[in-house]
C-alpha cells in the first residue's frame, strides 16, 4: 500500500514526493500510511459514479475507521521515531466491488455497482494489492458493520 504504487494519480504522486523529502531529511520521523477511511466510502463512490453507475475494480480493499486511525497515529506520535513508514489498515479485507455493492445497498443508494477490472480509482488503475497494507501492518479494531452502526 502506498502512493508510489498508484503513479497515475496526481494526488498520490504528490504524497510520494512529500514522503521522499521527509525520508531524505536528517530529522527523525515516522510516516503513518493508512488505508482508506470508512468515513470516505461515500465520497469514493461519488467520485467514481457516472450517470448512476459506479464502476469499481474487484481488488482487495481494507478500509479503517477514523477512530482507529486517531488512536494509532497517537501511538506513533509518542513512540520513538521509526525513521520509516508504518502501515495501518482495517481489521477486515473485502473485494472492493462487493464491499461497495453491499454498502450502497445498506444505504438504500440506487446506484448500480459494476465490476470493472479497468475501473480507475482517482485517475489510476488498481492492482490486486494497491489499496491494502503489507503483512506487517498494524490493524485497527473497529469492523465495518460495527462502525456503520455508529454512523
Amino acid at each position: 500500500m502506498g502512493a508510489d504504487q498508484l503513479p497515475d494519480s496526481g494526488y498520490l504522486r504528490a504524497k510520494t514526493a512529500q514522503h521522499k523529502l521527509i525520508e531524505s531529511s536528517s530529522i527523525p520521523f515516522t510516516i503513518v500510511q493508512a488505508t482508506q477511511f470508512f468515513e470516505f466510502v461515500r465520497g469514493i463512490a461519488d467520485t467514481g459514479t457516472e450517470g448512476g453507475t459506479f464502476r469499481v475494480a474487484p481488488v482487495s480493499f481494507q478500509p479503517i475507521a477514523g477512530e482507529d486511525v486517531s488512536r494509532l497515529v497517537g501511538r506513533a506520535a509518542v513512540a520513538a521515531p521509526a525513521n520509516g513508514r508504518v502501515e495501518i489498515g482495517g481489521p477486515e479485507r473485502f473485494p472492493m466491488d462487493e464491499f461497495f455493492r453491499a454498502a450502497l445497498a445498506a444505504w438504500n443508494d440506487p446506484r448500480e455497482v459494476v465490476t470493472d477490472p479497468h475501473a480507475r480509482y482517482f485517475g489510476t488503475e488498481l492492482s490486486e494489492r494497491s489499496l491494502v497494507p503489507g503483512d506487517d501492518a498494524t490493524l485497527g479494531e473497529i469492523r465495518y458493520h460495527d462502525w456503520q452502526g455508529r454512523s
